[in-house]
């Protein structure tokens, strides 16, 4: 399916489900282009194919939907119940159904919630939150791939 609801036919894909299900992949056998910056990079730097062996653990990524940014909320589990919302994410898991498990990260420093488009977030020092949404990849038209870190 893409952006715009029409259903390839000729072809049962989905574009954004088959890259962040490569993510996954990537992140799962931690035990190892041209662009300086792309998916297919990032998930390279990840198993350690173009680096000395690292402590990469997490391709940070954006989502859309349509061409809007996708934000993610979630709850922290403590006495004030904290509401963090996020545009970038760890992909934990895709099922066969293209359902995904999102881990909402966050910079550690970043106190503001309600940033208005991802540019508006630190994203310095992206860590894993422990708070996890699922999302239909379905829903999704575009990825965007940060550089590989050590978000666990």
């Amino acid at each position: 399916m893409t952006c715009r609801d029409k259903r390839r036919i000729e072809e049962d894909t989905n574009c954004v489900a088959d890259i962040l299900r490569q993510i996954v992949d990537a992140q799962d056998d931690i035990v190892d282009d041209d662009c300086d910056i792309s998916c297919e990079q990032s998930i390279q730097d990840l198993r350690g194919d173009t680096t000395a062996p690292n402590s990469l653990d997490t391709v940070p990524v954006l989502l859309y939907c349509k061409c809007d940014p996708f934000k993610g909320y979630g709850v922290r589990n403590d006495q004030q119940r904290t509401v963090l919302d996020t545009f970038y994410f760890r992909v934990n898991s895709i099922d066969d159904d293209n359902c995904a498990t999102l881990e909402l990260l966050r910079d550690p420093s970043d106190s503001h919630t309600g940033a208005p488009d991802p540019t508006k977030q630190k994203t310095a020092n992206l860590r894993a939150t422990g708070i996890c949404i699922t999302v239909d990849l379905e829903c999704f038209c575009h990825v965007t791939c940060l550089p590989a870190i050590n978000a666990l």
